[in-house]
This record gives C-alpha cells, sequence and structure tokens, in this order.
C-alpha cells in the first residue's frame, strides 16, 4: 500500500516490519478515490459502526471529586461489563480532545473485542455525557485524569496487558501521559492514529473552516450544558462566543478568573512531546501524508523523532485523509487492522525476550 516505516534500527523494529509485511492489512481493497482526503475522512465519521455496539458505562471518582466515565464495550451481545478472559489484554480506547467517540473508534473497539481483548473508552470530564462534577475541565495534554484511570485499570485487571490507542487530538493527551510516566506508564504498548504532535501549531495555524466549525460547535455545545458550575471560573459570555479553537482553548484554560495564565505558559506545561524523550513505551503512530486536519508533513511531522527513538515508530502512507484510511470489505479502516497487529507483534516479541533471556513474567 506504499506505506513507509519510519524508525530508528533495533530489532523491536526487524520484527515490526516483518510482522507487518506477512499482515493482509496494508495490502487491502483500494479505496475508489485515493486523492479525496476529505471524502475519506467524511466515510469514518458519518458510518455508523456494525453491529451496533453495546456499551456499558462506569463512572470512576478522581482524588479531587472529579468524575471520568469509562464505557466498557461488550458487543452486541449483552454481556456484562468488562467481561472476558480475565488475562486478556485491556485496549484503552482515548477519543479527540473535543470527547467525540467516532464510528470509526466504536468500529475500532468492536473489532478488537472479536480478537479477544477487553475495549474500553476514556471520558475525560464533562466529555459525552460524563457529568461534571467540579468547575474544572481538562486541559490538552494534562495527564492527571488519565493517570488515575490506568491505575484502576491495572487494579481491576492485574493479570492482563494494558494498551492505549488514540484518536485524532486525544493523541496530545496519551503521549503526554507516555512522556510524563516514562518507564511507569504501566502500558505495554500504545498506539495514535493520526496524532497532533504539535498543539500549539496546530491551534495556532487552524483548520479549513470545514472541519473547525462543526468541531466548535460540538464544543460549545457540550460546555453551555454546565454554564452555570463554569461561571465562577470563566467567561461563559466570551466561550460560547468563541470564533476559533483556539479563542475557545485560551478562554477555558488560560484567562480564568482563579489562576490566569499565559497562551505560552499554557503550551509549555501541555505540549504533547514536551517529555517525549522520557518515554519508554512502543508506540505506533499511523500518519497520512494527505492529512487535512493535522496540516502538511513538512511541519506537522517531528520525523528526527523517529529518527532518534527506540521508541517511536511512524507507519506513513500517502492518502488516507485524517483517521480515514478507508478500504473496501469489511472492517472499512484498513488501519484498525494494522494497529491489531501491531499489538499482536509487540506481545510476541515481549514474550521471546523473555524467555531468551529468562526473565520472570511480571506478577
Amino acid at each position: 500500500g506504499h506505506c513507509r516505516l519510519l524508525c530508528k534500527p533495533s530489532a523491536l523494529a526487524q520484527h515490526l516490519v516483518r510482522s507487518l509485511a506477512r499482515s493482509a492489512a496494508l495490502r487491502g481493497g483500494c479505496w475508489p478515490w485515493p486523492c479525496w482526503p476529505q471524502l475519506q475522512m467524511l466515510w469514518q465519521l458519518l458510518q455508523p459502526p456494525e453491529p451496533e455496539p453495546v456499551v456499558a458505562r462506569e463512572l470512576l471518582q478522581l482524588s479531587d471529586a472529579g468524575l471520568v466515565a469509562l464505557d466498557w464495550l461488550v458487543g452486541p451481545w449483552g454481556a456484562a461489563g468488562g467481561g472476558g478472559v480475565v488475562s486478556s489484554p485491556v485496549l484503552l480506547l482515548i477519543p479527540n480532545a473535543a470527547g467525540k467517540v467516532t464510528g470509526g473508534l466504536l468500529q475500532l473497539g468492536l473489532r478488537a473485542l472479536e480478537r479477544g481483548f477487553i475495549p474500553v473508552i476514556f471520558n475525560r470530564r464533562g466529555h459525552n455525557g460524563c457529568p461534571l462534577t467540579t468547575p474544572r475541565l481538562q486541559p490538552f495534554g494534562d495527564p492527571g485524569d488519565l493517570r488515575e484511570a490506568v491505575t484502576y485499570l491495572r487494579c481491576r485487571h492485574p493479570a492482563a496487558s494494558l494498551l492505549a490507542v488514540s484518536e485524532g487530538s486525544g493523541s496530545g493527551l496519551l503521549l503526554s501521559y507516555l512522556g510524563e510516566s516514562g518507564s511507569s506508564s504501566r502500558l505495554a504498548a500504545a498506539a495514535c492514529l493520526s496524532p497532533i504532535f504539535r498543539g500549539r501549531d496546530w491551534f495556532e495555524a487552524r483548520m479549513p473552516w470545514l472541519y473547525e466549525w462543526p468541531l466548535l460547535l460540538h464544543l460549545k455545545q457540550g460546555l453551555s450544558r454546565y454554564a452555570g458550575a463554569l461561571a465562577e471560573v470563566v467567561d461563559m459570555d466570551r466561550l460560547l462566543g468563541s470564533r476559533s479553537l483556539r479563542e475557545l482553548e485560551e478562554t477555558l484554560f488560560c484567562r480564568t478568573r482563579s489562576r490566569p495564565t499565559s497562551w505560552e505558559s499554557y503550551w509549555e506545561r501541555n505540549e504533547p512531546l514536551r517529555d517525549a524523550d522520557e518515554a519508554a513505551v512502543p508506540v505506533l503512530c499511523l500518519c497520512s501524508a494527505d492529512d487535512p486536519v493535522r496540516g502538511p508533513p513538512a511541519r506537522s511531522l517531528p520525523r528526527e523523532l523517529f529518527r532518534s527513538s527506540p521508541y517511536f515508530f511512524l507507519l506513513l502512507t500517502p492518502h488516507g485523509g485524517h483517521c480515514g484510511f478507508p478500504r473496501r470489505g469489511p472492517g472499512r479502516c484498513w488501519a484498525h487492522e494494522a494497529v491489531l497487529e501491531y499489538f499482536r507483534a509487540m506481545a510476541e516479541f515481549l514474550r521471546t525476550e523473555e524467555r531468551r533471556k529468562g526473565l520472570p513474567r511480571p506478577r
């Protein structure tokens, strides 16, 4: 499929290349309009998942009394929430920064469920119907809430491998978490679909209006539900009158009534790759060169990171749009198959290394 893998040479990289070469994921059916990234993106956004998933919601109370929601995908069969074999790998699905759970993300969860994974969606404070019990939302790259959710999942499934995959701008949260946590992330592997690597540049460059305005309206609609609670910390008139994602982000997190800060200081604490050198978990970033949301590859892809870090792998395809990667046939998105094959290859490599070195399996 004309994909290229950009990474630092290593035994892990060689194993990943062999695994992807054997997989049929990158040799899927052709998309009839390969040069239309807008159609590829809309195809995935508008197509409902098949079959319709059954979700069991669990609310997790955080240390400051805030709430996040964990949605366990149990398939169309109505099994008990969080069910499955005790040692089945848990796959944490992270939606985009607006909290929109797309049909593509649900489809990935269903494909993972069919392969024996236990998929669960992480919903931030106030997103996707999660109650907002504190006048505080989660900044773009603040991994505090995600860290508590990962700790809970580890306690609930102590014998299972914990994996994570993010979609679009939600990758800012996952990359921040991996950098800040380093070798203590508790994850075995991670993957990012169409990630946003440079948050500040992305907000300042702005997306085409065709994508920015629907996302902005979605965010305003969600925030308007909590206008009374948020009014004590932010200017709601200014917030709901925002004309760009940058203006909304700046009003929500920089122009607060209690702790105002500058735009520069905000991104010093929230850039996704600020601690990338500390990451110690294999991360596959699947990107397309024609992504209309991320921007041109020359300024939006940190190629040097993939050349220097042994943990970051860039699978770059010429066409695919933003979180699109469509194909004919079952599954509709070949990137989902590539991600699941990547997780299988990582587990196989780790098992081989443990046997070779005679290391005891972690309890």
